[in-house]
């Protein structure tokens, strides 16, 4: 039997591959970082061939290190940021523009013209989505009615369109393949998750050809081989899922009401809802989590755009500290907010507010405001934010939750871990393994190719490596809860006529 599964874990701002064995413990990691393109306020871009070439260094790199070989892999997983949109010509295989990242805001207005048209029903209904720029179907149609000559080119069936999975998979098989999963799929604002269908009124909508679309399949199953001359052998193609859905998985919340909460670049809290699609009340998105064999599984998630990179503003742009990790130490310097309440709306907001035209917020600032405060403002932000998409998510499910799981970088952080705890009053359970994005895609890979028999060989390796519980005193606590809300609203339609 082969040895390893190689997950490639496509994020926002960097790419990964991990190596997993069989027992699910990470055996080698290798990682870059690729440029981040602002060309102007609230646009975001990425260079496609840099989002391929520093996947391909990482997962030679990985097995260099480690001293292995090709064809010790059984299965290639993929995970990706979702949303993000590339369109290259079917011929050449040269992207037509760059890509444009899921945070980027350019198509706003496309997506307020929309709305006054009267379709938020129609891809409410059949989507389970809020028309929004997070999703890729505005960005499709921007790409094509902005770069010379892509809209006639895109009527001739010369150009293709990809999520990021999507474009990897082309380039690994040298363009045989052209595919996606389910996860994916639903998170442009173009396929029927009821059907699991393109949909051709969502279609002619956006005016975006059918022919640009990628194949939709399964979350786990064996789409065909990376070309022989980029490793020596063909290596299985076998698991594809959007980053949270592969999380959801990975962190083994397989049965109806489970929740994660990822702290990465954004937040994202989702609900295995089981094989119903829930629709929300309340703004959140109904998505398809995967599928598997001919089972689909559904969940609710409540995406919050900035999570982990309000830290990463502290330390770039304020400099109020020179690594990530020092803002738990400076927050925990403090007893408390003194006052401060943070909103960090740097791209509007997203869920449950779906306010694109909110500004970031400080406000309660006064003479005994210091670095500290402000520190352990944005982390409360962070929960905060994410208190307030979980208990919309419980409403709308009718599910009462009892525990959230917690991954993603800034999981690691105890001071935040515990914030959350007491936002919620739920336990937060963090894994010995928080790698579980790329944990999801390996286990979605390996079981397309029985290197493990099932999903109850699977959940028996997850185990828990620390659980946060409420405190009792929360007097001030829930002071800083009633302010935060005052601060939402202030930060709120700022930059709307």
């Amino acid at each position: 039997m082969k040895k390893f599964i190689l997950s490639l874990d496509s994020g926002t701002t960097s790419n990964r591959a991990i190596l997993f064995d069989h027992e699910g413990q990470i055996i080698g990691v290798s990682q870059r970082e690729f440029k981040q393109i602002f060309p102007k306020p609230g646009w975001v871009e990425h260079d496609p061939e840099e989002i391929w070439t520093t996947q391909k260094l990482v997962m030679v790199d990985v097995m260099d290190k480690k001293g292995i070989q090709a064809s010790d892999i059984a299965a290639v997983g993929i995970t990706n940021q979702r949303e993000t949109t590339i369109v290259w010509d079917k011929d050449t295989g040269v992207p037509v523009y760059n890509a444009i990242v899921w945070q980027d805001r350019r198509t706003a207005g496309i997506c307020d013209q929309l709305k006054k048209e009267g379709h938020n029903r129609t891809v409410r209904e059949k989507t389970g989505l809020v028309i929004d720029a997070y999703f890729s179907g505005s960005k499709i149609k921007w790409i094509l009615d902005h770069v010379p000559g892509a809209r006639d080119r895109a009527d001739k069936g010369k150009l293709a369109f990809g999520t990021v999975d999507t474009w990897l998979i082309w380039k690994l098989t040298n363009g045989r393949l052209h595919v996606t999963d389910v996860s994916n799929a639903s998170r442009t604002m173009l396929f029927n998750i009821h059907t699991l269908k393109w949909d051709e009124e969502l279609l002619k909508i956006l005016n975006v050809p059918l022919n640009m679309l990628p194949d939709s399949k399964s979350s786990s199953e064996v789409y065909g081989y990376t070309s022989g001359d980029h490793f020596g052998v063909e290596i299985p193609v076998a698991g594809i899922a959007g980053d949270q859905q592969a999380a959801l998985f990975g962190q083994m919340c397989i049965e109806k009401g489970m929740v994660k909460n990822t702290y990465g670049t954004g937040c994202f809290v989702v609900m295995n809802t089981g094989e119903k699609a829930v629709e929300s009340k309340h703004n959140l998105l109904t998505t398809i989590a995967w599928k598997i064999d001919k089972e689909v599984h559904y969940a609710l998630e409540g995406s919050i755009f900035i999570g982990g990179a309000v830290v990463q503003w502290l330390r770039d742009k304020m400099h109020l500290i020179e690594s990530s990790g020092e803002i738990e130490l400076l927050a925990a310097s403090v007893k408390n907010n003194g006052g401060v309440c943070f909103v960090p709306a740097f791209v509007g907001l997203g869920a449950p507010h779906w306010d694109q035209y909110a500004a970031g917020t400080i406000i309660g600032i006064n003479r005994d405001t210091s670095t500290a405060h402000i520190a352990r403002a944005a982390l409360e932000a962070i929960a905060f934010q994410s208190m307030d998409v979980i208990k919309t998510m419980s409403e709308d499910s009718g599910i009462s939750i009892t525990e959230l799981r917690a991954d993603g970088g800034a999981a690691i952080n105890n001071l935040l871990m515990q914030i959350q705890a007491n936002a919620i009053q739920k336990k937060v359970i963090r894994p010995r393994i928080t790698e579980t994005t790329a944990l999801g895609a390996a286990y979605l890979a390996g079981l397309a190719v029985n290197f493990w028999k099932n999903i109850d060989e699977i959940k028996k390796q997850w185990q828990v490596e620390k659980v946060f519980t409420p405190e009792s005193d929360l007097a001030g606590f829930n002071e800083a809860i009633r302010n935060w809300n005052k601060a939402l609203e202030r930060s709120k339609s700022w930059y709307s006529t």
